[in-house]
């Protein structure tokens, strides 16, 4: 009886983690659509106002096959960004959202091998991370080390996941709208 019992126990240890790492994430398929597109079109960045955060802008800058880094804010003089985006100069308006936005405002994700969020790299993978003026969260898979309870960071890495899908959809709507090789 003392044997099957450990077994229960056991089993329930080792799924617990796994649930966390299995967590499916929604940004996987939409990084994967648009790298993709940014690809077929010969892009390196995109920008796009935020249509859902009046004053608010996204934007992505793309090294292929290596990291995504996706970056939203308020920006303090829309009329540049404004210029920017109709001279379609859309790594201009990434370093201006990582250099100069609204303090407080800014969230970066940084998103390695451009291929969506994963709740925690397996080998020696670098991780994903969320940089705001929330919090800053590395998701290598150890909480204890940033002071968290495995729930909060599971809860962490799915906020973190739902704002990158939101940026995500963001910009492949914008990409979309463009013609071939900009």
């Amino acid at each position: 009886m003392k044997t099957g019992l450990a077994f229960v126990l056991l089993a329930t240890m080792m799924v617990a983690p796994a649930a966390a790492r299995a967590q499916d994430t929604r940004s996987v398929d939409l990084a994967k659509q648009l790298t993709g597109l940014l690809d077929q079109k010969k892009l390196d960045a995109i920008a796009v106002a935020d249509a859902q955060n009046p004053g608010s802008y996204i934007a992505a800058l793309y090294f292929p096959g290596t990291q995504l880094l996706v970056v939203s804010a308020k920006y303090s003089a829309p009329q540049l960004l404004t210029e920017l985006l109709a001279r379609k100069d859309y790594r201009a308006v990434y370093a201006e959202l990582s250099s100069a936005s609204v303090p407080g405002s800014k969230v970066l994700i940084n998103d390695v091998y451009a291929n969506g969020l994963v709740i925690r790299p397996s080998g020696s993978n670098p991780p994903d991370s969320l940089e705001s003026a929330a919090s800053n969260t590395t998701f290598d898979g150890a909480w204890k080390k940033a002071k968290l309870t495995e729930a909060d960071y599971v809860k962490a890495f799915g906020a973190a996941d739902a704002a990158y899908t939101r940026a995500l959809q963001a910009l492949i709507a914008q990409v979309k709208t463009l013609g071939t090789a900009e």
